[in-house]
C-alpha cells in the first residue's frame, strides 16, 4: 500500500521541507537571490550557522532558499507551509483560512496571511498570447458580490464585482477584475492578451461586436435565444470555470471584498491551468506553486 501523502518527510520535518523546497526551486543548484549568481555559492558549515545557509562568492551575501520568497522571515515551520500549499492546490473549490487554521493548528490570523501569500505564488503569468496559432479563445463575463458602499440596485449589476475570463480551449485561463464592463475596457484586455489569429468565441453581448472584428474569426452564441453551442462555437469552457469560481466563493469563502477578489481569481486560474487534463496531479500542482514562491515576499497586514 502506498504511503499516505501527509506522512511524507517534507510535511513532517522543517529540515526535510527545506531540502524538498531546494529541489523544486533550485533544480540546477543554489541561486543567489541577491545578485542572481549560480556559479559560486557555497554552504556555510558550523554550529553558529543555521541549516541551509549559503554564501554567494560574487556578492558575498548570505542566503537560504526562503530569502526573497513568500516564506522569508516567517516564524511558521516550513513543513507547515508546504502542507498549506498542498492543501490549497489539491482543494478544487479552495480551502478557507478558518479550515486551514484548524488543520494546521495555527491562529486564524496566521492562516489568513498564509493563504494570501500562497495565492500570490499562484499568480504565474501567461507569457504567450492566448489563441496563438488560431486556437479558439472563449471570453465571457460574470458578476459577483457587492461592491463596498455601492447602493444595491433592483436591476443590473453596477453594484457587483465585474469578472472577465479568457479561456483557451483545452489550455490556459486568465481572469481579470474590471471596474466596469464596457466595450473599451474589455477590448483593452483582449488586444493585450489574445493573439490576432485567434478564433474568438463570445455570447451575443454588444461589448464584443466591434473588438471581434480584430481577430481571425468571431463566433457568437445567442444565449438569449437558448443557444449554447453551434458546432464548435461555444463559451461552455468559460462558463464552467465561472461555476467552479462561484462555488468556491459562495460555499468556501462566503465573503470576498473587492480589494482581494483578484487574488482569489488567481487561485482558481492556477488550479485550472494545472489541471489533470494538462498532466498535473495534486503533487505536480503543488510543486508548480512552490516554484512560483520565489521573488514574491509580502509584508501587508490583514485589512478586514
Amino acid at each position: 500500500m502506498a504511503e499516505a501523502i501527509f506522512n511524507q518527510p517534507h510535511f513532517q520535518d522543517a529540515d526535510e521541507a527545506r531540502a524538498y523546497l531546494e529541489r523544486q526551486v533550485w533544480p540546477q543548484g543554489p541561486v543567489c537571490p541577491h545578485c542572481g549568481s549560480c556559479a559560486k555559492p557555497y554552504a556555510l558549515q558550523g554550529k553558529s550557522n543555521r541549516p541551509g545557509l549559503y554564501k554567494c562568492a560574487d556578492c558575498r551575501e548570505p542566503f537560504t532558499v526562503t530569502v526573497g520568497s513568500i516564506f522569508e522571515r516567517s516564524k511558521i515551520p516550513l513543513h507547515k507551509w508546504l502542507l498549506a500549499v498542498y492543501l490549497l492546490c489539491s482543494s478544487k473549490k479552495g480551502m478557507s483560512s478558518h479550515q486551514l487554521h484548524r488543520t494546521l493548528g495555527v491562529t486564524y490570523k496566521t492562516a489568513w496571511f498564509m493563504t494570501h501569500r500562497i495565492r500570490e505564488a499562484m499568480n504565474q503569468p501567461h507569457f504567450q498570447k492566448f489563441g496563438y496559432g488560431g486556437a479558439p479563445v472563449e471570453v465571457d463575463e460574470t458578476y459577483w458580490g457587492t461592491l463596498k458602499d455601492a447602493p444595491k440596485a433592483r436591476g443590473g449589476a453596477q453594484h457587483k464585482m465585474k469578472i472577465v475570463s479568457l479561456v483557451e480551449r483545452g489550455g490556459a485561463k486568465q481572469t481579470h477584475i474590471l471596474p466596469r464592463i464596457t466595450a473599451a475596457n474589455v477590448r483593452e484586455v483582449l488586444v493585450k492578451q489574445v493573439h490576432e489569429r485567434a478564433r474568438l468565441m463570445t455570447d451575443e453581448s454588444s461589448i464584443y461586436q466591434t473588438v471581434g472584428l480584430e481577430f481571425a474569426e468571431h463566433g457568437v452564441v445567442n444565449h438569449s435565444a437558448g443557444e449554447y453551442a453551434r458546432g464548435d462555437v461555444t463559451t461552455n469552457s468559460a462558463e464552467s470555470s465561472f461555476a467552479l469560481l462561484k462555488r468556491g466563493l459562495v460555499g468556501t469563502f462566503h465573503h470576498v471584498g473587492e480589494q482581494h477578489i483578484q487574488r482569489y481569481a488567481h487561485e482558481f486560474d492556477f488550479r485550472w491551468n494545472h489541471r489533470v487534463k494538462l498532466g498535473y496531479g495534486d503533487k505536480e500542482r503543488a510543486d508548480a506553486c512552490l516554484r512560483g514562491t520565489q521573488g514574491k515576499r509580502l509584508t501587508y497586514r490583514r485589512t478586514h
